[in-house]
């Protein structure tokens, strides 16, 4: 049954076209005679005006549909190079801004250099540093062949960061001043008031939320106050005296009352070391 009916309108829509082409054959050969009355001349007329409307409908639909597709295939090809181009001023800002991290460390790199003047300079990069030891160690780019020894001093910014403990041909490993390991060799320091006494001590220890070194177990009774500079005492014969670790951020008393504790802000930015100054003698 529902064959029947497809084939049924099937076979109308056949016969409209037909009578449509032939009204409008007839149209054009009434209209075009010259003996043909004005009236059926417009008759004719509007009849092939009206078949023309009827075939010129699904073309039009077809062409704005075809000109439709055009406009969003091309929407798509620009969305894709803008899109590229994006990403490209995105990688170019990444860039720019990672070049001007390194030109401001190279920058105060320099002006370290040029107040190491009992040293020979000698500037490494950050090769590698692991989780697991960010604050302990780290692997520098120039080792023996730059003259490189252990036990130098390492310099970042504006203070010292660390010592060298093993060297390479080409590479070296430096203990930060930070390290927490049981087998660090402790940094001797000491601290300078306003009046010029000195207090010796040694790096206790780190505090990662605040990102300062502690020195414990200081019983000096001399008054040390915020501000006050702390360099390297020279004491023990590994770390050079006088080198710059940074100033004192706050003092406290022990759990027990007896010796008091000094939380140090260290001169360098121990969490972002990419170039390093090893003061070689």
């Amino acid at each position: 049954m529902q064959k029947f009916f497809s084939n049924r309108k099937l076979v109308i829509v056949i016969i409209v076209l037909i009578i449509s082409f032939g009204l409008m054959s007839v149209s054009v050969a009434v209209r075009n005679k010259k003996s043909t009355p004005p009236l059926l001349q417009q008759f004719g007329n509007d009849v092939a005006g009206a078949v023309d409307r009827v075939i010129a409908w699904p073309v039009n639909g077809l062409q704005g549909a075809s000109n439709s597709v055009s406009d969003l295939l091309n929407t798509y090809q620009e969305n894709q190079k803008l899109k590229k181009q994006v990403d490209q001023l995105a990688q170019a800002k990444v860039n720019a801004q990672t070049a001007t991290a390194e030109n401001k460390q190279l920058r105060k790199e320099l002006k370290l250099n040029n107040s190491l003047t009992a040293y020979t300079a000698v500037t490494a990069n950050v090769l590698t540093r692991t989780p697991s030891s960010w604050m302990n160690q780290l692997v520098i780019s120039k080792g023996a062949t730059a003259g490189i020894k252990k036990n130098m001093p390492v310099m970042s910014q504006s203070g010292l960061i660390g010592r060298v403990v093993e060297v390479n041909q080409t590479n070296s490993k430096v203990e930060l001043i930070s390290s927490t390991s049981s087998s660090a060799d402790k940094f001797a320091i000491q601290v300078t008031n306003k009046a010029g006494s000195t207090v010796n001590g040694i790096v206790t220890g780190y505090d990662k939320s605040t990102n300062l070194i502690e020195m414990g177990s200081v019983t000096s009774k001399t008054k040390i106050k915020k501000g006050d500079k702390v360099v390297t005492s020279g004491l023990g014969g590994v770390t050079p005296k006088g080198l710059y670790v940074g100033t004192v951020a706050k003092v406290k008393q022990d759990d027990y009352g007896l010796a008091s504790e000094v939380e140090i802000t260290p001169a360098a930015n121990l969490t972002d070391l990419t170039v390093v100054t090893v003061a070689v003698q």
